[in-house]
């Protein structure tokens, strides 16, 4: 993702509750719906090489598994653009982390690594084309040295894989931030912003970290140009997103307007120019007819002025003399 995208997606998934859903609502896997999402814990995502190299990761966190105090680890990388070499990354990422962990004296009994999940959440427009296993970018060999290829899959999930309409019957909040990605009107943005006000009622926390990304969200998306105070807070979002809306479309409506009359301006002075031509030349041809409507104003007015003087009808449309 861009750099400020990236930084919103890392602010709400340092959220427990995003993560779960994210989980719970995208991923169709029972023994993972299985697990208690209330023992979540964020690790750290940036590490340092043996080479002494830093690399950091987008989200990692852990969540207990089982009876016992042993750890799935979900590795969460956000992506806006199709990166060819997404799985390189990935199993470097998870290298690197196995790495930290065995640093930390973090690993199972009898030598073992606890399990992690890649995920690559994508929330670019393209279709994600890109290799999910390091496996098919490379070329498959006979013979011993087949065995020895690295394999590791990531998962994918893409946003523009889910409708509005499927989205809206979730009570998710990751289905309700893919929804405020892409909104069909503003008028969609406002029905969210009450809806999580509603799921997130308890929870001040959260609701602050959805006011900041919506409003970083809706920033990015109108190019600035859409003027947001900074809130802590989605009612007081809400009341300042209605009343800009109004007047963005306000001025929207100014603006078509203007342009309208503008429009009418030049389609009026084609009209007259053409049944000028035509009184004194005979009828057009439908290439001097083409050339007239889609003439601008001040090139109409130029030809209007020259047909006074004209004794011939390419008297009209030729280039002044320099």
């Amino acid at each position: 993702m861009s750099q400020d995208n990236d930084a919103s997606y890392k602010l709400l998934f340092s959220s427990p509750e995003l993560v779960r859903d994210l989980v719970l609502g995208f991923i169709p896997d029972e023994w993972l719906h299985s697990l208690d999402y209330s023992t979540l814990e964020k690790m750290p995502g940036s590490y340092v090489t043996d080479d002494l190299r830093h690399r950091t990761d987008d989200v990692v966190w852990r969540v207990k598994v089982g009876p016992e105090w042993v750890y799935l680890y979900i590795l969460i990388e956000f992506q806006s653009k199709v990166d060819p070499w997404m799985a390189v990354r990935m199993m470097s990422y998870v290298g690197l982390l196995y790495q930290d962990l065995i640093k930390a004296k973090q690993v199972l009994p009898h030598r073992k690594l606890p399990p992690v999940l890649p995920i690559v959440l994508y929330n670019g427009d393209a279709r994600w084309t890109a290799a999910t296993n390091i496996a098919d970018l490379i070329p498959k060999v006979p013979g011993l040295v087949a065995q020895f290829l690295p394999s590791m899959e990531y998962l994918l999930i893409a946003e523009n894989q889910y409708t509005q309409a499927h989205l809206a019957t979730m009570h998710n909040l990751v289905a309700a931030v893919m929804r405020l990605q892409r909104p069909d009107n503003q008028a969609a943005v406002l029905e969210l912003i009450d809806l999580l006000n509603v799921w997130l009622a308890d929870n001040p926390e959260l609701m602050r970290i959805f006011a900041i990304w919506i409003r970083a969200v809706l920033l990015r998306q109108s190019k600035n140009d859409l003027a947001l105070p900074k809130v802590q807070d989605l009612k007081e979002l809400k009341m300042t997103l209605a009343a800009r809306f109004e007047e963005w479309a306000h001025q929207s409506e100014q603006k078509g307007r203007q342009e309208g009359r503008k429009e009418g301006r030049k389609e009026g002075e084609a009209r007259i120019l053409q049944r000028l031509l035509v009184a004194r030349f005979g009828p057009l041809s439908q290439e001097t007819i083409a050339t007239i409507e889609g003439a601008s104003t001040t090139q109409l007015e130029a030809w209007t002025d020259r047909f006074l003087a004209a004794t011939t009808l390419a008297e009209v449309f030729a280039a002044p003399a320099k």
